[in-house]
């Protein structure tokens, strides 16, 4: 700790301020993907049950295979009503971009760390910029994955509880018996989770230029001040 100097000054440059931006919009990701709940809901009749009430919580991770629909009465009309779980699970996707949102976000804060106190060895020690610099293309890479993953997923989770579930329950199709699809909790924030998956992987992509511009790979070796095409020139 005796060689941190606090200087803000890299957030005034590209490399300090896309980096505070990553963990800002890293944090918006889990904050609106992971933090999701919804209630799918059906109106059921059988019966003298008229438009009963009946659903189906879900949430992060949405293991969707695992949630059934609540009975409608006691006696779950009068023995006709069969459980009906909703189908797919999708906490592999959901969890993985999840989890690569809380990888970056503490990477990000121990990048910040390094850059607003101890640049001086950032910018000496030439192995720092370039671990920073894979990290980065890595997370560019990562973050197109995942996010087009989970952008099929969430397509996957809306069908699965919206209104072609009424017409999978064997319960609906018995004489005597209807449903009928009344709501869904919109999945807005789940929509803009993706968008923050996107601004993520341009932010990560454009960010490559600027780290790449501290390693080595772009300075020239300071062991060799002269090297070139052209010789040094000379005096006359």
């Amino acid at each position: 700790m005796n060689d941190f100097h606090l200087d803000l000054s890299p957030l005034k440059e590209p490399l300090g301020f896309i980096k505070l931006l990553e963990w800002l919009f890293s944090i918006c990701v889990f904050g609106t993907c992971g933090s999701y709940s919804g209630v799918t809901t059906i109106l059921v009749s059988c019966g003298e049950l008229v438009n009963r009430t009946v659903t189906a919580a879900f949430a992060y991770p949405f293991r969707l295979n695992e949630v059934k629909f609540t009975s409608p009465d006691p006696t779950q009309c009068g023995g006709t009503w069969a459980d009906f779980y909703l189908v797919g699970n999708f906490s592999t996707t959901a969890q993985f971009f999840v989890t690569l949102a809380v990888l970056i976000f503490l990477y990000c804060m121990a990048a910040l760390v390094l850059y607003l106190g101890y640049m001086h060895l950032y910018q000496n020690i030439g192995t720092l910029p370039m671990m920073d610099y894979f990290f980065t293309l890595c997370a560019a890479f990562l973050w197109l994955v995942s996010t087009a993953a989970w952008a099929k997923a969430l397509v996957d989770i809306k069908v699965s509880t919206g209104p072609r579930i009424v017409g999978e329950m064997s319960s609906c199709k018995l004489p005597g018996s209807s449903c009928v699809f009344a709501s869904v909790t919109s999945m807005k924030s789940l929509n803009v989770s993706v968008v923050f998956g996107l601004v993520n992987m341009i932010l990560w992509g454009g960010n490559a230029w600027f780290v790449h511009k501290e390693t080595s790979l772009h300075k020239p070796s300071n062991n060799s001040p002269n090297s070139g095409l052209y010789p040094p020139a000379s005096g006359i």
